[in-house]
């Protein structure tokens, strides 16, 4: 099966491929892709899309709160004949820093209101308001013992976002957006998909007439996106993640616009390859489970295949590595293939 999803423009596929910022393009008539940097980050740019309205654009996703990303979407919304007062409004897939973290700025510059999903938007003041950011990390560090992780790892890792969260405008969204609901944008016909996993409140959008899909990180063209368990996960994110690739497998696009790397044409294959990466890996966690006779998260995830040797992975990813592990191993014990004793650590067997 293919790993990589077959290209709706080969010259953006490329520029991915090669490290580069791909152009400010047409998509199709009424419709742009703006490439956003994102700094210090592998995934390097977030694609926001603008879409014509007859007063205006609306923008899919924003950007992480620099000026250097900032200066990039005004340049990008130039090229398509607008200036940023001219957004009305900013439909956030999802509250990560590279998606969520432009969109109070563009509030302030053009009056635009901010789209989320409730799941989303119930988990801003715990994530981004300095008053509860305390609360979120303990929580994290109690996470990553029960994992296993030694405790002077664990306060390492339970703080190893902290350096990214100036990149955020923390804005409360003016509108809450619910799974199935039209938009009633002008000129276009978009509904939104709820599509939980990445994050408990992740959307996708689609206009039906047009055959699009706006996946955000819901489905990529190459790489997966995170699923883990962590404080402000849902209790079994990787069961609501594989349910909502059911849920857009069968939709009638001709095409998908993804939130990072290209835009690509075959959706249904591309699931299908997503939901065998998965099987996959929870055949690979469960193996291991039962040869070990019992053993950590931790000392699973560090034992498990990944892109690079786990030595020379950062303390970010080895904790983003560590809770996705943990997400395959609670979807197994839901499935009753392994039991957890509950602990300091928990043991899984």
């Amino acid at each position: 099966m293919k790993k990589l999803a077959n290209p709706a423009n080969p010259a953006q596929r490329d520029a991915w491929l090669e490290a580069r910022l791909p152009a400010v393009e047409q998509v199709r008539p009424g419709l742009w892709s703006i490439p956003v940097p994102i700094p210090i980050n592998p995934l390097r740019y977030v694609l926001v899309y603008a879409l014509e309205t007859p007063t205006g654009v609306v923008i899919i996703d924003a950007g992480w709160n620099t000026d250097e990303a900032y200066d990039a979407l005004v340049a990008g919304l130039a090229v398509a004949g607008y200036q940023i007062t001219d957004v009305q409004a900013v439909l956030v897939t999802h509250i990560h820093p590279d998606h969520y973290g432009l969109a109070g700025r563009v509030r302030e510059a053009a009056g635009a209101w901010i789209g989320l999903h409730a799941e989303d938007a119930r988990l801003l003041h715990g994530r981004y308001d300095d008053s509860a950011i305390n609360d979120l990390v303990a929580s994290e560090h109690d996470l990553l013992l029960r994992c296993g992780v030694p405790d002077l790892t664990a306060e390492e890792l339970s703080t190893a976002s902290m350096m990214i969260r100036h990149m955020v405008t923390m804005a409360v969204p003016d509108r809450l957006i619910d799974d199935g609901e039209r938009l009633g944008l002008p000129g276009w016909d978009l509904r939104a998909i709820w599509t939980p996993g990445h994050s408990p409140g992740h959307l996708c959008f689609t206009d039906p007439e047009r055959r699009v899909l706006f996946s955000g990180d819901h489905v990529l063209a190459k790489i997966t996106p995170i699923v883990a368990v962590h404080p402000q996960s849902g209790p079994n994110p990787l069961a609501d993640y594989l349910d909502a690739l059911h849920a857009v497998a069968t939709l009638d696009v001709a095409e998908v616009l993804p939130a990072h790397e290209y835009r690509f044409t075959d959706l249904a294959d591309r699931v299908a390859y997503v939901i065998s990466h998965h099987e996959d890996r929870l055949t690979e966690v469960e193996t291991a489970v039962r040869e070990s006779g019992g053993i950590t998260c931790w000392n699973l995830a560090s034992s498990l295949t990944w892109s690079r040797p786990w030595e020379t992975i950062p303390p970010f990813m080895r904790r983003s590595a560590n809770n996705e592990t943990l997400a395959h191993l609670v979807w197994l014990e839901s499935q009753g293939r392994l039991t957890r004793t509950k602990g300091e650590p928990d043991i899984w067997r």
